[in-house]
């Protein structure tokens, strides 16, 4: 073929002393049967030998990524979160005392973030912002606020990866529903999966209760074995088309109530967990009393972890290790579906957990324990897996959306607030944020906080005042501080290191703009503007 062409264009150099009357389109792929019906024989010369050309260099991928007809190997998405996980009950984040084998074998094969935050630490608003890669003010859904909007819906990467050719696949907790445009009620959006396996509100532990699951009730009656087993199942399934896929499970566990699957009773059998060096009230008392408003406050004591912290302890962490079981059942089926050179697996939860931490209970609060959160990620194909190489930069919930489009190549929407982690993956100490906003809207109007952080202080604002409570701002250096011991805020101003505090009230200045400007025209969002601003008094 080459030497036709060649042979072809040899004519058309002698040829062209005598007529020049046609001109090689710019797109040699946009030849047609027409350009082969040129009058004169300089002109059939001339396009059938670029016609060959054209297709030679196609083949060979040497043209416009447009005309090329050779492209990179479509990549496969495994993205599994878990529901109210704290970091510490991994082995892989420093705990000595728990079982996760598979994910901490998951950790060594990938890179760890150790600086990912949930920015709303709460599963709805979490759920909402994972899919959409908007702060939770820009998406306007959360508990008390209301459903999420079908334009944000649409615009969510399961959408996106489908409309591109994905095979999609959810199984588990899915969160929150869909307010249809012109429907007067909401729904969950099975129909927008090409698998199902999800379920409404919190789902249940028993798999047979869930009503997209009950084929496996049998062989799997806890909830976290079978979502192993769905998606065990569908990557099998998948892997035998010609189509890339992306699977989605969003496990219940470690969330309450405490069902973990009997199978494993044995695990934690009168373990001795060691506590939180920040565990108990005395390491919360120079916390706002704004904090203390909420459930999370008495639940130190309500759910056990002042009295019974081992017993608590060791339910908790069974439920994990139910998950890591299901982990393993997943990365053993890629394996089995020849598919693991080419899948990515994300892990990650919702949101963290205090588990007794400063005399706390539950999550929802801006602090570590709350909004901090595990992540791994695993691409087999990128030189940085395997070198036990944790990332210190920050990240965020906001960026799981852009993360799995760009692996996809899948454009990302402009308005997205999150940015992709691949550029982290290539060069961990590059950062892509030089802040992130944490957000409690949700529960008593007293707790209600808005907080910014860098890579080295955060910043916490309280601004309820009625009664006897005051407006608190709490500011924190993480680096050097990362159990919130000290409130810089507080401190006697020769101590106080002035520019830091000063830029972070800068920045939370920016953040309130941000909200101000940006907030979903509908649920209430956009009067939160003026209440976290802190030049206007409470209303």
């Amino acid at each position: 073929m080459i030497v036709f062409a060649f042979r072809q264009m040899n004519h058309l150099r002698i040829d062209l002393s005598i007529e020049r009357t046609h001109e090689l389109p710019k797109d040699p792929c946009m030849f047609t049967l027409q350009n082969l019906r040129s009058k004169s024989e300089v002109g059939r010369r001339f396009t059938v030998a670029c016609w060959f050309i054209g297709i030679v260099l196609s083949t060979i991928g040497l043209l416009s990524q447009d005309c090329s007809a050779v492209a990179k190997k479509p990549v496969n998405i495994i993205f599994l979160m878990t529901d109210d996980q704290a970091s510490y009950s991994l082995g892989c984040y420093g705990n000595p005392d728990v079982k996760t084998p598979n994910i901490d074998q998951l950790a060594r094969q990938g890179m760890m973030f150790d600086r990912h935050y949930t920015t709303t630490a709460i599963c709805m608003g979490s759920r909402a912002t994972v899919m959409t890669g908007l702060y939770e003010y820009r998406h306007g859904c959360n508990f008390d606020r209301g459903p999420l909007a079908e334009e944000f819906w649409q615009q969510s990467y399961p959408n996106l990866l489908r409309r591109a050719g994905y095979v999609t696949a959810f199984a588990g907790k899915f969160g929150f529903e869909v307010e249809m445009e012109g429907e007067p009620t909401t729904v969950l959006p099975s129909d927008d999966f090409d698998v199902w396996g999800g379920g409404p509100g919190q789902t249940d532990f028993k798999t047979e209760k869930n009503p997209s699951m009950t084929k496996y009730a049998k062989a799997y009656p806890h909830a976290s074995r079978a979502y192993g087993a769905f998606g065990a199942d569908f990557i099998k399934a998948a892997a035998t088309g010609d189509k890339p896929f992306c699977l989605s499970v969003s496990f219940k566990a470690p969330h309450r109530p405490v069902q973990p699957d009997p199978v494993f009773d044995g695990v934690y059998q009168g373990a001795i967990f060691l506590k939180p060096a920040n565990y108990g009230r005395e390491f919360g008392q120079h916390f706002s009393m704004q904090s203390r408003q909420g459930r999370q406050y008495e639940r130190f004591d309500s759910w056990g972890y002042r009295d019974q912290y081992d017993e608590v302890m060791a339910k908790y962490h069974q439920l994990v290790y139910g998950v890591d079981v299901a982990v393993g059942m997943i990365m053993e089926a890629v394996q089995r579906a020849a598919v693991a050179d080419n899948t990515v697996i994300i892990f990650t939860s919702d949101n963290g957990y205090f588990c007794g931490s400063h005399g706390y209970g539950s999550k929802v609060l801006p602090y570590e324990e709350g909004s901090r959160v595990p992540l791994i990620i695993f691409d087999p194909r990128h030189v940085n897996s395997g070198k036990n190489i944790r990332c210190q930069e920050l990240s965020g919930s906001i960026d799981f959306a852009p993360t799995i489009l760009d692996l996809a190549g899948v454009r990302i929407p402009r308005k997205l607030d999150g940015r992709s982690l691949l550029p982290l993956y290539d060069q961990p100490q590059e950062p892509i944020h030089e802040s992130l906003q944490l957000i409690n809207v949700w529960g008593p109007v007293a707790c209600h906080s808005f907080a910014v952080m860098t890579k080295q202080h955060k910043y916490i604002y309280w601004p309820w005042e009625k009664d006897n409570f005051k407006p608190a701002e709490e500011i924190y250096d993480i680096p050097s501080d990362p159990l919130e011991l000290v409130n810089i805020a507080e401190l006697p101003l020769r101590e106080v290191n002035i520019p830091a505090v000063n830029q972070m009230r800068k920045i939370y200045a920016e953040a309130v703009g941000d909200w101000t400007t940006k907030a979903f025209h509908k649920h209430g969002y956009s009067e939160y503007g003026p209440i976290f601003d802190r030049d206007i008094p409470w209303k």
